[in-house]
């Protein structure tokens, strides 16, 4: 039988730091962080928060320019339903949805694969889903210097559903738009358009 071990890169000394703050919490709660099922959770827990915030160590605009291309297409490159986990600064609960995202090159295009690393990048941080909207806006509109960027962001957060007022089946959307989207409506309807059918 094979021996299985799993590697991860993580900075051992904010893991340790994290791993006694997070048995101080736990003791806090009232509970034994020596007990068997919980000996091992700061650690898991420390790790768990170092993935979930590594977009700070990641630099979005140069995930953009890792892979642009000088191309005269000008249509909009739409990329939709791209998965998005974040935490909410607030309560640091998850919210969970999908980015909708549209840009109209402007002599360079990017990878398609960078668009949704973008997403992830700004969603792997301490966020509001506003913020999260405008940032990959802005981040695109800077790399690519396109005719215009669109962005959507649908997404349902665990501090209204969890706590709070308890609303299961709330969803918060956020848009943001700069050139033709902005001065256009015809195009951004067309955006709209392509984020809400279901093509096959």
């Amino acid at each position: 039988m094979a021996n299985y071990k799993r590697e991860d890169n993580y900075d051992l000394e904010t893991i340790e730091k994290l791993k006694y703050h997070y048995s101080e919490v736990l003791r806090l709660l009232g509970e034994d962080p020596e007990r068997e099922g919980l000996i091992k959770t700061p650690e898991r827990v420390a790790k768990a928060w170092s993935y979930l915030t590594k977009g700070y160590d990641e630099d979005p605009i140069a995930i953009l320019q890792s892979a642009m291309f000088k191309e005269e297409y000008k249509q909009m490159v739409v990329v939709k339903d791209i998965e998005l986990f974040s935490v909410c600064e607030h309560h640091m609960l998850p919210f969970v949805g999908k980015a909708h995202v549209a840009y109209i090159p402007n002599g360079t295009i990017t990878g398609l694969s960078k668009v949704a690393r973008v997403v992830e990048c700004f969603a792997r941080r301490l966020q509001v889903q506003e913020r999260l909207t405008v940032q990959i806006r802005d981040c695109i509109q800077q790399a690519l210097n396109p005719v215009g960027v669109a962005v959507v962001i649908e997404a349902s957060h665990m501090c209204m559903q969890m706590r709070g007022v308890e609303k299961q089946g709330s969803k918060t959307t956020t848009s943001a738009f700069t050139g033709i989207f902005l001065s256009d409506p015809r195009t951004r309807e067309e955006f709209m358009s392509i984020i809400s059918s279901k093509l096959q």
